[in-house]
């Protein structure tokens, strides 16, 4: 018997967020709200899912701050 399974990052855009400044590069802007979590997959179809949490990312250099 053929298991096509795997474990993937799943990322989802919430919108945008509050108006930062950011530690690592200095650009004040507005961030984006975002939402991750690990999942794992059984034939494409998502089974399980774990470690959600939803960050504010610098749309400048990437740095994510807890949201």
């Amino acid at each position: 018997m053929l298991l096509i399974f795997g474990v993937s990052d799943k990322r989802e855009d919430l919108g945008p967020g509050q108006t930062r400044t950011c530690p690592r590069c200095g650009n004040t802007t507005v961030w984006a709200r975002i939402r991750t979590s690990r999942r794992f997959t059984l034939f494409f179809i998502p089974i399980i899912r774990w470690g959600r949490q939803e960050l504010e990312v610098c749309t400048i250099c990437g740095e994510a701050v807890a949201g």
